[in-house]
């Protein structure tokens, strides 16, 4: 197969998830507590209807995200978690899941591994997307060529400080378009930055790539308000939490929360 048609293919996997549907998309950090508990959670989420899960690639400098998932990652690295393991980890889990499945990295650890060599492993394990949260849109060449020559989506991120950008990011963007819902870092909130709908509005005006909301959403209220406008829910921080609350047990409290999620969007 080349890497024409592994682009297409991936990019059906993905277009797939919001397909005729509003798209349940869950973060959970690789590693956390564990690798074989991480499986677990994988396969926890793909039973209780999410159409995309984001995996993250701990990092001992996350400046993006809050203290769930600071402690999140700092808890995987200390357990050993590393990328190869990670790599390890999707190809076992790929042979059983079909829904999309994407890592979040900062691009310290990619840098470090060899833009080539991850995006090429990445192809090889079956990783459909790339989030990349502190590459600027107007950097993200240097990625993006090797994302596309291995089959992979480099997912564009948009913010409320991108205002005139944010024409220019979805007329570029393929995958989905990720849309913080406000400013700071990850996290969960009472309540979600007010321009959010009018973000995902602008989008639209230019694109018709999907946009998916995240950062702050915590709740399956929130989560349905949410896909009322948006394409797809993204939530992190509540998965977080309840994983480092139940340990190597909490998959099932992952599932029954996943499944509160699921019933809402």
């Amino acid at each position: 197969m080349n890497s024409e048609q592994l682009t297409t293919n991936n990019e059906s996997r993905i277009a797939r998830a919001f397909k005729d549907k509003k798209a349940f998309i869950p973060f959970i950090t690789g590693g956390d507590p564990d690798l074989e508990t991480t499986e677990k959670v994988l396969y926890a989420l793909a039973e209780a209807g999410a159409d995309m899960i984001e995996i993250g690639i701990p990092f001992s400098d996350p400046v993006a995200e809050g203290p769930v998932i600071e402690a999140a990652d700092e808890r995987a690295l200390k357990a050993g978690c590393t990328v190869d393991k990670l790599f390890d980890l999707v190809i076992r889990v790929r042979a059983n899941m079909q829904i999309p499945l994407c890592f979040m990295s900062y691009y310290n650890p990619i840098f470090a591994y060899g833009v080539d060599r991850f995006t090429g492993k990445c192809k090889t394990c079956g990783i459909n997307g790339l989030i990349v949260p502190d590459l600027p849109f107007e950097e993200r060449d240097e990625l993006l060529n090797p994302c596309r020559a291995n089959g992979l989506e480099l997912i564009s991120l948009i913010a409320p400080t991108s205002e005139e950008r944010i024409a220019t990011i979805a007329k570029s963007s393929s995958g989905f378009l990720y849309c913080v819902s406000s400013l700071g870092v990850t996290g969960e909130r009472s309540e979600l930055g007010g321009g959010v709908r009018r973000m995902v509005e602008q989008a639209k005006k230019v694109s018709d790539i999907p946009c998916a909301v995240g950062f702050g959403i915590s709740t399956p209220e929130q989560a349905g308000e949410t896909a009322e406008f948006a394409d797809g829910v993204i939530i992190g921080s509540a998965f977080v939490r309840l994983i480092a609350e139940h340990g190597r047990d909490c998959a099932e409290p992952v599932r029954q929360f996943a499944q509160a999620i699921r019933r809402q969007v």
